[in-house]
């Protein structure tokens, strides 16, 4: 494994309230945190009580054109975050795509259960 670590957190699906703390932990270290609506992981970020790192919108419309510049920051020793507007990012949601070039290019990716 090589560079930082791509994130996988869970969000909740109703009530914000049932954000893990380590969630929370993982979003305030990240350096970029991916996401399908800025304007939803906004408020989850506030809710926390999360500064706002750099939101980038990774949905099926941009992921295949963002991969490489993750994937690239990763290899730079980013941490990433990927969320999905609720549940688990990277199953049926946006983020196939970005896990699987990452696990390619030797970068470690965790997950953070809801």
């Amino acid at each position: 494994m090589s560079g930082g670590t791509l994130w996988l957190v869970a969000t909740p699906i109703g009530n914000l309230g049932d954000l893990a703390p380590r969630a929370v932990a993982v979003l305030s270290a990240a350096a970029l945190v991916c996401c399908e609506d800025t304007r939803r992981t906004g408020r989850l970020l506030q809710h926390a009580g999360v500064r706002a790192p750099a939101l980038l919108v990774v949905n099926d419309h941009t992921e295949f054109d963002v991969v490489d510049a993750v994937v690239d920051r990763l290899l730079a020793g980013a941490v990433v975050a990927v969320v999905s507007d609720a549940g688990m990012p990277g199953l049926s949601d946006p983020g196939e795509q970005l896990v699987a070039a990452a696990v390619t290019a030797g970068v470690a990716v965790e997950v953070v259960p809801g």
